[in-house]
């Protein structure tokens, strides 16, 4: 069984987003440089998009009424719309306008044929399929209704968005003030790299990591260097972080050892300590802190430990922390291509692959060498998969929840 004091990983971050509040600090900038921002308002659009009925396609507009009626007919062309040049004026019954893609629809045609389904001759066109109403026209509205919500508060802004709300006409918005994030790492033994390694000594792979893991999330990233193996070091470097951080991302130090101060340097700074402890391989010498509202989280050393951590729990305390909405990891269910034993007690969650059987379905393998300080095995992996809390034996074609990695998807 895991240690009596381990909190199951879903209690924890439960309990710490439950003590939390969104900084509220607000700017408007430019939509241009608002990706993976979080919105601090809700936002309605001005606009109907597009503004008005418009054509989806090249060709003819008519009335489909009087083609119904007389499909034999040889509709006059009368006209030519094309984007940005809008007709101004009426197309009667019996008469054609020729009409391109994003061409506003004049008083009149309810409906365009594409330029290849009629046949033209003479300032004639002839339409031979059926017509219907609306067919190849884009409604007004169609995109986005006057007063439609484009933005809700806590949204995070993607390219999507940004495109959307361009559309819409938007060149600036409110969002929340990025979140200011230190990130140190402790332990005598750490070198930076492109310093000379001493024996005995490793170089620091977790605050290079971890400032990637924070800045791809959209927030801002400090680098607050390395502290040695003492609680009164680490107890400087917080309150000297705190000074001008919101979150501390700290590293090493975080486990029951002699040489491991976190939990007194989390009390001599002044935070009150939520978690300590967690039922997870890897992950379980994880500690985080609140002092007010200013977060302090103490992840493992070992670097696919501190990776995991951060993913399954620190990036949603942070999305509160900076007024986003925090979502559950994004999962599917998937068949183990694998056998594998465990202790019951603590999730495990392992770096894997999809792959495909000798049938074609898919199926998840374990991927990499083992081991929390193994980085390598975060390279080439799909994803993680999880096994459950109070398994002890999985088996191949078991359904096991699977976390695909952002990078493998679109």
């Amino acid at each position: 069984m895991s240690h009596p004091d381990a909190t199951p990983l879903a209690e924890a971050r439960d309990k710490i987003l439950s003590q939390l509040t969104p900084l509220g600090f607000r700017e408007t900038i430019s939509v241009r440089q608002a990706s993976k921002r979080y919105a601090a308002e809700d936002l309605l659009s001005h606009y109907d998009l597009p503004p008005s009925d418009n054509a989806a396609v090249d060709g003819f507009g008519i009335h489909a009424a009087f083609l119904q009626h007389h499909p034999d007919h040889a509709f006059r062309i009368v006209a030519s719309a094309r984007a940005g040049h809008p007709f101004d004026g009426v197309i009667k019954e019996g008469e054609a306008i020729r009409i391109f893609t994003g061409a506003m629809m004049p008083e009149g045609p309810d409906c365009i044929f594409m330029h290849e389904d009629c046949a033209e001759s003479g300032g004639f066109v002839r339409c031979a399929l059926p017509a219907r109403q609306g067919m190849n026209v884009r409604p007004r509205g169609e995109n986005l209704a006057l007063g439609e919500t484009l933005l809700a508060a806590g949204q995070k802004l993607s390219a999507a968005d940004i495109g959307q709300l361009s559309a819409a006409g938007v060149e600036d918005i409110i969002v929340s003030r990025q979140l200011r994030v230190a990130i140190l790492s402790t332990g005598d033994e750490i070198t930076p790299p492109g310093m000379p390694l001493q024996q005995g000594h490793i170089f620091d792979a977790n605050a290079p990591m971890l400032a990637a893991l924070v800045g791809a999330d959209g927030h801002a990233v400090h680098e607050a260097g390395i502290v040695r193996d003492e609680r009164a070091a680490l107890v400087t470097a917080y309150k000297t972080a705190l000074e001008t951080a919101d979150v501390i991302l700290s590293s090493g130090g975080a486990s029951d050892g002699d040489e491991d101060h976190t939990q007194g340097a989390l009390q001599d700074s002044g935070a009150d300590c939520l978690v300590w402890r967690l039922a997870m391989k890897p992950g379980r010498p994880m500690a985080v802190g609140l002092r007010g509202n200013q977060l302090i989280c103490c992840l493992p050393g070992n670097p696919v430990a501190a990776f995991v951590c951060y993913k399954l729990l620190v990036a949603p305390l942070l999305d509160k922390l900076a007024g986003g909405t925090p979502k559950p990891a994004f999962t599917v269910q998937v068949a183990a291509g694998f056998s594998h034993k465990k202790r019951a007690g603590r999730a495990e969650y392992l770096r894997a692959r999809i792959e495909t059987d000798a049938s074609g379905a898919s199926i998840i393998q374990l991927h990499g060498r083992k081991g929390a300080g193994v980085i390598s095995s975060l390279t080439g992996a799909d994803g993680l998969v999880e096994l459950p809390l109070e398994a002890e034996n999985i088996t191949a074609g078991q359904m096991l929840s699977f976390m695909p990695f952002q990078e493998i998807g679109l």
